[in-house]
């Protein structure tokens, strides 16, 4: 269904997580006894949420943290943590500097003739990981994905993202050798996990050339710009309804289940359980793990694409510290605004919608509500606290 535009054109209306809310049903079930499980080759995650590979949220130190506590953290090959043996001293530059600055310094430390990622180092951080028995997971570009995930694999690595502003099977280019991402789908000998799509017909061909799971999202981020300085991207709920859709189609003609993962645009549990409804097996969220006291960007949260030397497509922001990583994700919640205790959320939502897993969450009842984070606020927006903020 669309509606016109002008003459000759018409648009199809998509939705975003404040314009939904979730229909409870005739069942609840106790909290404490829903399913979360998230699974990806041959590990059981009993956190389905997974930290972004930005290098404001993920270092060593919190990918381990991370992982003991059952969840996955993402680590950056193109970043940091790989281009220098002491990137403590660079991230402290980071957050030292002013709003006018912070670009510019980000373009100039990411700078690939200056400050190389170094192959030594793509090993050392991931064998760093795994000794503190937690599994590795790291993402890369597709320019650097055939070289590095060589390495990776070498060091141990339990499953490998090669993620993009947009993926696609299909390249059209002359300049340079084109990533022929079923080969390496097909090569690769760890759980390959590909983004970033957002239509159906994306996922699909996603999935066909071979990809263990699927990112969804273009744009929702807190520190990404692409939808202002591209123009480009589709409302997380509609692209994860539409991708999901596309996942089951190919579980039914191909019988291989190939999970969705929301990426970006939540920033508290609310989200993070409508991501679920919307069809999600699993979300990666950012900015709420940078505000964590274990996260290397004390305090500072910036975009993947921010050191794009021509056109950067994010920004620094400063989203504070608000508590340790256990509360943010486990609890107990020392805020009122849905940004700590994700997992408890989750859990209380699934019990409230009589939802006993992850699938039984796909099938609850979804309505348009653009009220929904209002209604009856008024106090609360007055005050700027709980919903209000």
């Amino acid at each position: 269904m669309a509606d016109w535009i002008g003459i000759g054109r018409r648009a199809r209306r998509c939705y975003g997580f404040d314009e939904v809310a979730l229909v409870p049903g005739t069942v609840t079930v106790n909290p404490a006894e829903v399913d979360t499980t998230f699974i990806l080759g041959k590990h059981k995650f009993s956190v389905p949420i997974m930290a972004a590979s930005m290098d404001g949220v993920v270092d060593v130190n919190f990918a381990i943290a991370m992982g003991k506590l059952g969840g996955i953290a993402v680590l950056n090959l193109d970043g940091i943590q790989t281009r220098y043996d002491h990137p403590e001293e660079i991230l402290k530059q980071i957050a030292s500097a002013t709003p006018e600055e912070a670009t510019k310094l980000v373009q100039s430390l990411y700078e690939n003739t200056k400050f190389p990622v170094k192959e030594k180092l793509i090993a050392k951080r991931i064998e760093e990981i795994k000794k503190a028995k937690v599994p590795a997971i790291v993402s890369c570009i597709p320019q650097n994905a055939a070289a590095f995930s060589k390495i990776a694999a070498e060091a141990g690595v339990d499953a490998f993202i090669v993620q993009s502003t947009v993926a696609t099977v299909r390249h059209i280019a002359t300049e340079y050798k084109i990533f022929d991402l079923e080969k390496f789908c097909k090569t690769t000998k760890v759980p390959v996990i590909i983004g970033n799509v957002v239509t159906y017909d994306m996922a699909l061909e996603i999935m066909e050339a071979g990809a263990s799971a699927v990112l969804v999202g273009i744009g929702p981020g807190a520190a990404c710009t692409s939808r202002g300085v591209l123009g480009i991207g589709v409302p997380q709920i509609t692209a994860t309804v539409d991708c999901c859709a596309a996942r089951d189609y190919y579980f039914k003609r191909r019988g291989k289940y190939v999970p969705m993962i929301t990426d970006g645009g939540m920033r508290i549990g609310g989200e993070i359980c409508k991501a679920f409804a919307a069809g999600s097996d699993a979300v990666m969220v950012g900015s709420a793990f940078a505000k964590a006291e274990e996260a290397p960007g004390r305090g500072y949260h910036w975009g993947m694409a921010t050191s794009h030397a021509n056109l950067p497509r994010g920004t620094r922001i400063r989203v504070g510290t608000s508590g340790t990583l256990k509360e943010i994700l486990m609890g107990p919640a020392r805020v009122d605004d849905g940004s700590q205790n994700l997992v408890g959320a989750l859990k209380t939502s699934m019990g409230s919608l009589g939802a006993r897993n992850i699938k039984e969450m796909h099938d609850v009842e979804i309505i348009l509500a653009p009220s929904i984070q209002t209604e009856g606020k008024v106090f609360q927006i007055g005050q700027r606290v709980g919903m209000g903020k």
